[in-house]
């Protein structure tokens, strides 16, 4: 992989859309709940410069896909993006609204996913468009979204999977899950470090291809 202008294009477009758009939908949907704290604070915006953490949203994915290229061959994204503040009191039924914020964010990534897979079908060699570079960034953009949504589903807190868990549980059992929160993050790093992180995802990345394609014949 060269580091050319175009590649960067290739990868930062889907990037910033899945990022941007993940992170708008967590906002929109809690201001629907009773919660305006994102939007007050004008993260309820397809802006992304409103969503973009200089360090994890930039620097890592950055060197990310540089060192994974170089090292192991495969070039690998890993990176977040400022969280989008959600004050769960003011949800008309926190517990259960919870869920339904948490959601939003890989749900928006799984439609995205499904227009790129579309788009890709559109610019394919084989297409009524056909695009070399627009069929590349259709397929990393396939790709970062199904990742994105996949990693913020596992049932990690801060991750919108431990969310939902936690709107899931019984008070009592949600109380003791939520103190692991202060953690995730140390977790989630442990686990890309030591290489779990990869088996805990790709088998659910396997499944959500599947889905894909019968959605899409992608």
């Amino acid at each position: 992989m060269d580091f050319s202008v175009a590649t960067i294009v290739l990868w930062a477009v889907p990037v910033v859309f899945a990022i941007t758009l993940h992170e708008a939908a967590h906002g929109y949907v809690a201001r629907m709940f009773g919660d305006d704290t994102a939007y007050a604070l004008g993260r309820v915006t397809l802006n992304p410069i409103k969503h973009i953490d200089l360090i994890g949203t930039i620097l890592v994915p950055g060197l990310m896909l540089l060192t994974s290229k170089l090292l192991v061959g495969v070039p690998f994204v890993f990176g977040w993006a400022k969280p989008v503040p959600v004050n769960f009191g003011n949800l008309r039924y926190p517990k259960r609204d919870m869920i339904w914020v948490a959601a939003a964010g890989p749900a928006v990534n799984f439609v995205m996913a499904i227009l790129w897979a579309l788009a890709g079908r559109l610019v394919a060699p084989s297409g009524p468009w056909d695009s070399d570079g627009m069929y590349q960034m259709a397929q990393i953009g396939v790709g970062v979204n199904l990742v994105l949504m996949v990693l913020n589903l596992l049932p990690i807190p801060p991750l919108d999977g431990g969310r939902i868990v936690t709107g899931l549980l019984p008070m009592r059992a949600a109380r003791v899950f939520a103190r692991i929160e202060p953690y995730g993050f140390a977790v989630i790093l442990l686990l890309l470090f030591v290489g779990w992180l990869d088996r805990l995802m790709s088998p659910l990345l396997r499944v959500a291809a599947f889905v894909l394609h019968a959605l899409t014949g992608a």
